[in-house]
Parts: C-alpha cells; structure tokens; sequence
C-alpha cells in the first residue's frame, strides 16, 4: 500500500533482489515486475506523482521527456557509470539532481575486458562452436592457432578507472601498456605506461587496441576506416566501452578481410539489435553486455543508486551528483 511518509520512488526496471528489498523498505517504491523497456510515453506516466526515479541506461532521458516530467520529481538516480542516456544541461535547467554509480564496477568490467581479449586472440568462440557442433575431430599443429598475447604491445584508449584496471590485468601478460586520454595521468598511475598525446600515434603501436573511451559526441564512430588503417596489420581490438565508439561498416569490413585479426566485443550500437552480420564472423568473440554483470556488482550498483537517494531525501548532498 502507498505510504505518504516515504518517498515515493519509481524504479524503471528489475532490480537484483538484495537492491529490491532495500527500495521496499525504504521507499514507496514502484517497480517493474515485467523488466520490459518502457517507451517515452510509459516513462512519463509511470513517474506521475514519484519524488524520484531509479532507472538505467536503458531508458532515455533528452530534453523533450525531462521537460514534461511531473513537478514532484526531484532526483533522478542511474543505474550505470554512463550518463549518455540523460541530458545533464536539461536536468540542470530544470533543478532535478542526477546521480550515477562510478567505482563500483570497474574490477568486473575491467575482468570482462581481459576475456574479451582473450577470447578474441585465442578464438575462443570458434573453439567453442567446433566442440558444441560436433565437429572437432581431434588436434593438429596448425589447429585455431591465434594471436599470443604475451609480450604484444596494448593500446588503451581512455585510461580512467577502468583503462587503469584493464592495464594493471595486462601486465601480467608482460604486455607493454600504451595509453592515450583526455589528459596526462601522473606518473603513480601510470605505472610505466607510455603515453601518446594523440590517438592516431596510438593506434600506430597498438597490437591489441583497447577501447575503453566515454561514448562523448567527439567519440561518436572513433574507430573508422582511416582509423582501422593505422592499426599495425592483424591487431585485436577489444571494446567493453560503448558500441556506438566504433563504426559497424568498418569493423566487419576489416574482419572479413583479414585486416583486423579479431575482435572482442561486449558493447554495441543499437543493442540489443546488433548488427546481424557480426553472428556470422566467426573471428569476433562476441558477449551481451556483460561488463558488469557479477552478482557482487550489480549489487553494490543498486546500493549506490539507493545511497545516493538516501542522502539527498536526507537533506545531505548526495556523493555521486553530477548536477
């Protein structure tokens, strides 16, 4: 029943158990039993009346649906790092606090990003289907010989917090770690990683080529066919950033034409609708959005959802505002 001495919160989608449990208790919390995506016009039905929404990357949040958001709204919490999916400069216009959960995911994601890797250089997927087809009639010499991995040169586009993991997992492989962000890091967290102040130069020396870059408007399509040439022949590339950082057209072109050795991929543009030819390319390991898809982080993302919410109806500011 509804409690009129709780905020009333409306989650978009299914919640881990755990994260539900505490909504319920805290919260006159609306929930989404079903897990289905709601359109715009569901989204701003169901927020009718709520102090605050709980929602994902899933759910987009331009101008046009913040606008006509009910007055009572005051928080909106994101279930993700990524922000791409709300206006921030509208949010702000209109006075609604937004919150996010870095941190937290990024040992998994940084985990997923080395299988990723792994899988894609040691054609693992192929290994995969010749078992589960019925079609492996035992070993030879020259059997899915892949890329080795120890000792090659990994470009990390995008070193934060996790370009930082993901480097710290590569030098275990004795990889040499090249790197290209936004700004310089200090030398304390560059461990010996080599810097480029530019992508292109990057790219040049990136046998493994790592993306790991916010998905910004200057982003949009990064790796492309001019790009893709600047890879060293036969590279990897590896992206558990967001899918719209690479262009389709060029990547598959470059796989099918042996170009690019293989990819490993866990982000796509338009997911769940990927592009329907990476299923028949048989050098791309290919997962469904799982960076950070561990039961101990998509906990801890719900928690920080919740903590962020909990301090703001607590008169407090919240500690992963970003406006």
């Amino acid at each position: 029943m509804p409690n009129p001495s709780r905020p009333k919160l409306f989650v978009t989608r299914a919640l881990p158990p755990a994260v539900t449990e505490r909504a319920l208790s805290a919260y006159d919390a609306s929930l989404n039993e079903s897990d289905r995506v709601y359109s715009a016009a569901e989204l701003l039905e169901r927020a009718e009346g709520s102090d605050a929404i709980l929602c994902c990357s899933t759910e987009k949040f331009p101008a046009a649906v913040i606008e006509k958001l009910p007055e009572s709204l005051r928080i909106l919490a994101t279930f993700s790092v990524g922000f791409e999916h709300i206006d921030i400069a509208a949010a702000r216009a209109r006075g609604l606090r937004v919150t996010n959960t870095p941190d937290v995911l990024t040992e998994a994601t940084a985990d997923i990003t080395l299988l990723c890797l792994l899988g894609a250089a040691r054609r693992a997927h192929e290994g995969q289907s010749m078992l589960r087809d019925g079609r492996w009639v035992g070993w030879s010499t020259t059997q899915l010989t892949g890329v080795h991995v120890t000792g090659k040169r990994l470009g990390i586009l995008g070193m934060g917090r996790i370009g930082q993991a993901v480097a710290r997992r590569a030098r275990g492989f004795d990889m040499t770690i090249h790197y290209h962000n936004r700004s310089r890091l200090p030398a304390e967290k560059e461990a010996g990683a080599i810097y480029h102040d530019s992508a292109e130069s990057l790219l040049a020396v990136s046998d493994i080529f790592c993306i790991n870059a916010p998905a910004a408007p200057e982003n949009h399509h990064f790796l492309n066919d001019a790009r893709i040439a600047l890879l060293p022949p036969g590279a990897v590339v590896v992206n558990t950033a967001r899918g719209t950082l690479i262009q389709d057209d060029a990547l598959i072109a470059a796989l099918e034409s042996g170009r690019i050795a293989a990819a490993g991929l866990d982000v796509f543009e338009g997911e769940p609708n990927i592009d329907p030819r990476y299923r028949h390319i048989e050098n791309a390991f290919l997962l469904p959005h799982m960076g950070s898809a561990t039961v101990e982080t998509r906990d801890a993302m719900g928690f920080k959802c919740l903590d962020n919410l909990d301090a703001f109806f607590a008169g407090r500011e919240p500690p992963d505002a970003l406006c």
